[in-house]
């Protein structure tokens, strides 16, 4: 599945973190014009485990 946006985001060392990833996903898509998405991200990104979050992050942007 194609993300809803050509962001790219890396996820390397210390970004594996849930909160890091959450942060860097929601100030990528306010930056790259996407802010009508960002609480969206958000609610759906925390509303399971780790896997649901990088499934539902994958879902957003391209995850390097």
């Amino acid at each position: 599945m194609e993300p809803k946006t050509s962001i790219r985001i890396k996820l390397l060392g210390s970004y594996k973190n849930s909160f890091n990833i959450v942060g860097r996903v929601s100030k990528a898509l306010r930056t790259n014009g996407h802010e009508d998405l960002v609480d969206e991200y958000i609610k759906e990104a925390t509303s399971g485990d780790y896997n649901h979050l990088l499934q539902t992050t994958m879902k957003y942007v391209h995850v390097e």
